[in-house]
């Protein structure tokens, strides 16, 4: 095989190929999974949206257009592809008490004023600090609008109509006990039964009708019952579209407006990110790992909510936030990418034009239900079980009592509050006990020690006798420098008492407090860096003109580096590797990169003994396999490790500067073959890929690479991976869906990480490297 390369130079890059070739035109596709999940969404978005229009008593048409843009609009544009949008039951309350405060078209002109300001939001990337709420308080605040949209459905249920807030509902109901309406409450208690009972249906039959969507067959036979018995119910009334009411310009008090755009933008964020982030999970827990199905990128799921909120606004719908039931059941129907989302859109839009005669047939008592039932459903008994396991129940209940009796901004505000107490609480609550051991005294702190349980702590430390032996357990994971110079300066004085003090730490393992020398020797780095230019605890040499290491020297560095690890790094590790000794090696990941001395693996995968199983070589090369010519080695730790050891993935690293593909551009055909030139023929198809109008040049955090080294290292990593896959065991696992592959590229000088983004495809579009984010996981890191 001849090798096309260019002339060898060595003052400017041999490639010149700035632009990538044009990528073909793609064609529009929607998976059947998509359709058939955007048919299942919409039978439930349907009598959702009009129930929730009907709770917050906006025009009924106002929550089709809101699920019609949530679907069309949030779903083109957000970062959550298999998220739905709409009208949610968290912004019932609010909804309603906007209206009744300023009118509909005045609440119209704030839900676009909360639009922009969650694209503003967006622009700032502050989306996950939404997530730094404390859960309680999140869910306390669903299970009170949870609780506020139950009492108001009630009335209607029961015949009436709803009172302003949650206490006059409550001191109202006593009355509408007395006056039922049988027709209303008969249609209500049938649609209540159905929610109830169809996901339980027994047997095959039950599990096949199970798939119909329960909120839609509670409300077509609450509508059927209605009409054949002729019930005087009061029922849908859709007007016409040409009547429809658009927003105006805010009509009320700066500030009461000022509030509600802040409150639904509140409400809106939060509720969208944290489902988000819930549909991740279950995208995640999916027989196929969720493979093709990028993870949520948070602060543009916040953009497209804020687009949705500024065009249902615009065109008169409720306000926008993705709802986790819609979203739940279009993940549970396979879908696959955000067309599913977009076809329920567009199936409400259809069905808003269409089907209005047959959405008039609708009893309104079957929507209250309907919206009842979603309402105690979100006084969730798991979230109220998992605030009482974390302590957290307090703020969970002041937070849900705030939202009914006071407002959503209010009762939230009230739980941070409640949060931050507690907080404060657990940080001074620090319980001290003495009592003596074996003739030993045990001074036990339980908590975290801050300058507030100074005076305790120093009380508790003099009143142990003088020149007794003292060990001081420590069972928490804080300590000011109040408390430290308080612990610090009593022991000093033990011991010069004649005294002993040894301090532990919650398992009882010892904390050692170095001896001035010992500090000083080790101010630069810790036992586990003993880096070859970190000159830790040794003096610069004094002459310069003898720094020339001979092989003697370099040997007893070598003999003085062991011997740093047998006294600082060995008692730490020891039991670790007396564990591993026994039970063998079992790492997750087969790790093969460069043999270059820059390249520290554990340093930059922050990985301890027993991780990784890792093959270095020049220029990390994978063989295809039945070319290595007598040398089996890289297939054999291929083999072991994907046979034998059973790793989860494979990771190919290269890293900027690479000696090896230097000297792979510079080869010439007249070379002599030396080991290297022959090893280095492994690289060929890099060199040939890169030079290739085939294949689009890789990409760097959206960059070009800087010169035509770069770009050859790049390139490697992405066909060494090709090369991984022509191995039997490495094949067989990837379709088993047992194994992954993942390409890194590690630029020394910058000390930064980039991980290959879609690797499972390498070969079928542009290879681009993302830089992982110090605050992420590396698998967080991969572009959608």
């Amino acid at each position: 095989m001849t090798l096309c390369t260019p002339a060898r130079t060595t003052n400017r890059p041999r490639v010149q190929r700035p632009h990538s070739p044009p990528e073909p035109p793609r064609r529009f596709r929607i998976a059947g999974a998509d359709l058939s999940a955007s048919v299942a969404v919409f039978l439930i978005a349907l009598p959702l949206s009009l129930g929730i229009a009907l709770a917050t008593g906006a025009p009924l048409q106002s929550g089709l257009v809101a699920a019609a843009v949530g679907g069309l609009v949030a779903g083109r544009f957000g970062g959550s592809p298999l998220q739905v949008s709409g009208p949610a039951a968290g912004l019932t309350v609010v909804t309603a008490e906007l209206i009744q405060l300023y009118g509909w078209r005045t609440t119209c002109a704030i839900t676009v004023l909360a639009g922009l300001v969650q694209l503003g939001l967006s622009a700032l990337r502050v989306a996950r600090s939404a997530l730094a709420v404390s859960p309680a308080i999140v869910h306390g605040m669903l299970a009170g609008i949870g609780v506020t949209i139950a009492l108001a459905q009630l009335h209607i249920v029961l015949g009436s109509t709803p009172q302003s807030s949650a206490v006059d509902n409550v001191l109202g109901l006593p009355a509408q006990l007395a006056h039922i309406h049988p027709a209303a409450l008969g249609i209500s208690a049938l649609t209540v039964a159905v929610l109830l009972c169809w996901p339980r249906l027994p047997g095959r039959a039950g599990k096949l009708v199970r798939k119909v969507p329960a909120a839609l067959v509670a409300v077509i036979g609450a509508t059927a019952v209605a009409a054949f018995a002729g019930l005087a119910v009061p029922r849908v009334d859709l007007p016409s579209w040409s009547s429809h009411a658009l927003p105006g310009l805010p009509e009320g008090p700066a500030l009461g407006i000022m509030a509600g755009v802040l409150t639904i933008t509140l409400v809106t964020s939060v509720q969208s990110l944290l489902s988000a982030v819930a549909v991740d999970k279950l995208v995640a827990a999916r027989p196929d790992g969720g493979r093709g199905v990028p993870r949520s990128a948070l602060d543009r799921e916040l953009a497209g909510q804020g687009a949705a909120n500024v065009v249902s606004g615009a065109l008169g719908g409720l306000p926008v936030a993705g709802v986790a039931v819609r979203s739940v059941a279009n993940v549970s129907a396979g879908a696959v990418s955000r067309a599913s989302t977009m076809l329920h859109g567009l199936w409400i839009v259809l069905a808003a034009l269409l089907l209005v005669p047959v959405l008039d047939l609708i009893p309104l008592p079957a929507l209250a239900a309907l919206v009842m039932v979603v309402g105690i459903q979100m006084v969730s008994i798991t979230h109220i079980r998992t605030v009482t396991r974390h302590r957290e129940v307090v703020v969970y209940a002041v937070t849900l009592s705030g939202v009914v009796l006071f407002g959503i901004l209010e009762g939230v505000a009230l739980g941070i509050g409640v949060a931050i107490a507690v907080a404060l609480h657990r940080l001074a609550r620090t319980r001290i006990t003495r009592e003596e051991r074996d003739g030993r005294q045990l001074l036990h702190v339980r908590g975290q020690l801050t300058f507030l349980a100074v005076p305790r702590l120093s009380r508790a430390l003099h009143q142990l006798p003088h020149g007794s032996d003292v060990v001081v357990e420590l069972d928490g994971s804080f300590m000011d420098h109040a408390a430290y110079e308080t612990l610090s300066d009593w022991t000093a004085g033990h011991l010069a008492h004649g005294g002993t003090v040894e301090t532990t730490g919650p398992s009882g393992t010892r904390i050692a407090e170095p001896t001035p020398s010992v500090a000083a020797a080790h101010t630069c780095c810790r036992p586990w860096t003993p880096w070859h230019n970190h000159q830790c605890g040794e003096q610069p040499d004094e002459r310069p003109d003898e720094a020339v290491e001979t092989p003697r020297t370099t040997g007893l560095k070598l003999a003085s580096g062991i011997g740093k690890f047998q006294r600082n790094t060995a008692p730490l590790v020891r039991d670790e590797l007396a564990r591993l000794a026994r039970e063998g090696q079992t790492p997750s990941q087969l790790f093969l990169t460069c043999a270059d001395s820059r390249l520290v693996t554990s340093m930059i995968t922050s990985s301890g003994p027993g991780d990784l199983f890792t093959v270095r070589n020049v220029g990390n090369l994978v063989p295809l396999p039945g070319e290595e010519s007598g040398d089996d080695s890289v297939a054999a730790a291929i083999e072991y490790a994907v046979e034998v050891l059973r790793v989860e993935s494979i990771t190919v690293c290269g890293h900027s500067g690479c000696g090896a593909m230097q000297a792979l551009l510079n080869a010439g055909p007249d070379d002599p073959p030396t080991p290297l030139r022959r090893w280095l023929r492994h690289g060929r198809p890099s060199l040939e890929r890169m030079v290739s109008r085939r294949h689009a040049w890789a990409r760097i955090s959206g960059r070009l690479p800087a010169d035509a080294v770069e770009q050859l290292c790049l390139t490697n990593v992405v066909q060494q991976l090709e090369h991984l896959r022509a191995y039997e065991p490495v094949a067989r696992r990837l379709a088993e869906g047992t194994l992954s592959l993942h390409g890194v590229y590690f630029h020394v000088g910058e000390a930064q990480a980039y991980l290959l983004s879609g690797t499972d495809e390498v070969h079928s579009y542009d290879d681009v490297f993302t830089q992982v984010m110090p605050t992420e996981p590396l698998e967080a890191a991969r572009a959608s």
